[in-house]
């Protein structure tokens, strides 16, 4: 059996350049893998493919995007076998944290190591970004600007150690009308794309504090934003920020106990609140 730990992400920074003719919109954005793990352990079989997951809400079958995964990756290799899937969920539904995306990501890594195939993380992301544009970013890991559709990757210098406090509302958001609401809005204020690449490439943290940001806050409106963000604030936050379409909203800390403590306040009004730390990429 192979096992895997598949890490969220969040964004540094999300921008939106502009709406394709095909309805697609191109994305500027740095992406981040943080220690929030959804688990993906895989066995062979002697064919088909069967999934188990531990949130029950969630499909098992060619509607969930691991099983899916497992269907891409053998077609792909032309192997006859099938295998066992199991996920185990931490990572929350519908967050803006590519809970998806990582676990197909973390099926295909599985499947690689468990039939010997070889295939490099290039091999995978091809086979990954047909499945959905985040899956790539999630095959590296890391801290990494993705382009266009997302699929489009540059490894950038590793974000400094610190903790980032994930909290998710209990308000959803839907990421169609997300972008249709970018689409209607005729003043757009962009994110300092170029002044946030240059203090990565130069590791000026204080610089990249200051230019997170989502281009998504000017459209999407989820009321217990403000108070996550108020909570943040409190404890000595050095910035807060929605995570893609949201409603995630997480907090970097500089300070360990300053993130702990605002975590156990967050927990007395929110479920899902997360103590977390930057990831590096992938071998």
């Amino acid at each position: 059996m192979i096992r895997i730990e598949a890490p969220a992400k969040i964004n540094l920074l999300l921008d939106i350049i502009k709406r394709l003719p095909n309805g697609y919109h191109v994305l500027f954005m740095v992406m981040q893998a943080v220690s929030l793990y959804d688990t993906i352990e895989a066995e062979q079989a002697e064919s088909g493919i069967t999934l188990t997951c531990s949130e029950p809400t969630l499909p098992t079958d060619e509607k969930n995007l691991a099983y899916r995964a497992a269907q891409a990756f053998f077609e792909h290799t032309g192997i006859k076998g099938g295998c066992s899937l199991a996920v185990t969920k931490r990572i929350p539904l519908q967050a803006g944290l590519a809970g998806g995306s990582t676990d197909a990501a973390g099926v295909l890594r599985a499947l690689n190591l468990l039939f010997d195939t070889k295939l490099t993380t290039e091999e995978l992301c091809r086979i990954g970004v047909k499945l959905g544009a985040d899956v790539p970013f999630c095959l590296h890991g890391g801290t990494m600007l993705a382009q266009d559709i997302g699929q489009i990757l540059s490894p950038l210098p590793r974000l400094k150690d610190c903790c980032i406090v994930l909290a998710k509302p209990t308000q959803g958001v839907s990421t169609g009308e997300a972008y249709a609401a970018f689409d209607e809005c005729k003043d757009v204020r962009h994110p300092d794309d170029w002044g946030m690449l240059h203090a990565l490439a130069t590791e000026d943290f204080d610089g990249v504090v200051r230019r997170v940001n989502n281009v998504f806050e000017q459209f999407i409106e989820v009321p217990e934003r403000i108070a996550i963000k108020t909570v943040m604030r409190r404890h000595g936050s050095l910035c807060c920020c929605m995570s893609g379409s949201g409603p995630t909203v997480f907090g970097l800390f500089d300070e360990e106990a300053r993130a702990a403590a605002c975590v156990a306040e967050l927990k007395q009004s929110f479920e899902q609140v997360f103590l977390t730390h930057p990831v590096g990429r992938f071998s």
